[in-house]
């Protein structure tokens, strides 16, 4: 199954990059990186990642969103925010880390289900769709096949909890023990919140 990591320019680094440690120890998932145009993509921090371009990918597995600055302009990109209705309907899930769930709200998918982001964007989070039913104290919120994080760090625990999904417990805490990650498994436990 393919883990379609959809980059722009300006993600945040550790966003696409900790669920990718996790996803990438899954011998039945392919990662791949796409953006829109393909080429190379500049995340926050200066990393750069060759990417397909959006066209040139098979969407039927895993979409992975990071956030980041760049969310801020491409909530407003219609071309974009229709590129990504188009993926997310296809994928069998979805999984926005941080302010990647602003762009995934501002698709309409995320009417009426619950989801949650970063805690210092969250109120510009919120602002992008009213119809999402936004959990304010939540490390990772699954609704159905999306699953949404607080920021940052807390895509790793909502990947680990994804996996766990998946593949059960056990399986999860093979690769936090394999990774020397000490995994957030309550959901519900965000310490970030207040």
């Amino acid at each position: 199954m393919d883990v379609n990591v959809f980059l722009f320019p300006d993600f945040e680094t550790l966003d696409a990059f900790g669920p990718v440690e996790v996803l990438g120890r899954i011998e039945q998932y392919t990662l791949c990186y796409v953006s829109m145009n393909g080429g190379l993509i500049t995340s926050r921090q200066g990393t750069q990642i060759l990417t397909k371009s959006v066209d040139e990918a098979d969407y039927s597995g895993i979409l992975l969103l990071p956030g980041g600055q760049g969310t801020r302009c491409l909530v407003d990109d219609a071309a974009f925010i229709r590129t990504l209705t188009g993926i997310s309907q296809q994928a069998m899930y979805c999984l926005a880390v941080c302010t990647g769930s602003a762009l995934l709200a501002k698709t309409g998918l995320l009417d009426n289900r619950k989801a949650t982001s970063n805690k210092k964007a969250f109120a510009w989070v919120k602002s992008t769709n009213g119809n999402v039913t936004w959990i304010e104290k939540a490390r990772w919120v699954v609704d159905e096949k999306y699953y949404t994080s607080s920021g940052i760090s807390a895509g790793i625990d909502m990947t680990l909890g994804f996996i766990a999904d998946r593949f059960g417990n056990k399986k999860a805490e093979e690769i936090a023990e394999a990774i020397e990650y000490i995994w957030n498994t309550d959901s519900t436990n965000d310490q970030f919140s207040t």
